[in-house]
């Protein structure tokens, strides 16, 4: 089992998320927002998350900057990272990629496979 965070600004596929995720025995918080999450991650009293789960689907959020200034922060330590794209907008996943995720899947994949994936970050592989 983790405990996962999840920046997914769209509430209805958050909520997908969510069920899948938690259907797999994880813990699961929806985030909206970058500023939210920060203040989550900042918050010493939260339980620490293991996977930071990013959207990097929505046209306002800039899920690579985020990434890299939360961990230029110091605040992903020990934290895993999964970041989900559209399939069809190959450049996101690549800049992702090479931005410091530590896998990065078309949302599909998300999708079917979130518990797995989620699971296999938690254990470190």
């Amino acid at each position: 089992m983790a405990r996962a965070l999840a920046l997914v600004p769209d509430l209805l596929f958050g909520s997908r998320v969510q069920a899948d995720l938690t259907g797999a025995g994880h813990e699961v918080e929806l985030i909206g927002d970058e500023a939210r999450l920060r203040d989550r991650l900042a918050d010493a009293a939260a339980p620490t998350a293991g996977v930071l789960i990013v959207d990097l689907t929505d046209p306002l959020l800039d899920g690579t900057a985020i990434l890299q200034a939360l961990a230029a922060d110091g605040l992903l330590e020990g934290v895993r990272t999964l970041a989900f794209f559209s399939h069809v907008d190959t450049a996101v996943g690549a800049r992702a990629k090479a931005g410091g995720f530590d896998l990065v899947v078309p949302r599909s994949r998300m999708a079917r496979e979130g518990g797995s994936l989620v699971a296999r970050l938690a254990d470190g592989a």
